[in-house]
């Protein structure tokens, strides 16, 4: 009897632990999915970027290093290798481009060009589908980490060597407050 009862329980511990690494395979796959999402869409702004430098650059031929710069940090966001790479890539780039977009202020024709204005809403609205994606791709990796620190599935995770998922964050400097002096 007492054979039986312990077998009836190995049983459901078995049965438990493959429930637990299913729920695991799950999420790192959900994880995966995230990150996916966030690649097309940073490899759609990073294709959308040659056509709106070649635009620019027939109204600012003077701005050569910013267009280097500009080409440099496309290439490196291309490079990127990982999640915290690929943001601090990420990161030098959207300045870079927001630096663009300074300068083709002062080119009042060239904000006037229907090419600019309708390179200038298409990377708009892909950076809205790079927050979005980002938004999916933290919540699947939070959900994920929450699963692999929990108990008892913490004890499955580290048993089949499950790891913690990286968020991505892109650091945008004009989340900063301004100073405002008067």
């Amino acid at each position: 009897m007492i054979a039986l009862i312990v077998g009836v329980l190995i049983v459901l511990m078995v049965f438990w632990a493959i429930s637990i690494y299913n729920r695991l395979v799950k999420h790192k796959n959900l994880v995966k999915e995230g990150w996916s999402g966030i690649d097309v869409q940073l490899k759609r702004r990073t294709d959308l970027i040659p056509n709106l430098l070649e635009t620019v650059k027939g109204y600012a031929t003077h701005e050569e290093d910013l267009f280097k710069q500009v080409t440099e940090l496309r290439s490196q966001s291309v490079k990127a290798d990982g999640v915290a790479a690929q943001g601090a890539a990420e990161s030098a780039l959207s300045q870079s481009l927001l630096n663009l977009f300074a300068v083709a202020e002062n080119y009042p024709e060239l904000k006037a060009d229907q090419n600019f204005r309708q390179l200038q809403t298409e990377l708009s609205g892909l950076e809205e589908h790079i927050q979005m994606a980002r938004r999916y791709y933290n919540g699947t990796a939070r959900d994920f980490n929450i699963l692999i620190e929990s108990f008892p599935s913490n004890l499955v995770a580290g048993s089949f060597g499950f790891n913690i998922a990286e968020y991505f964050e892109i650091d945008n400097s004009e989340r900063e407050v301004p100073e405002v002096k008067f």
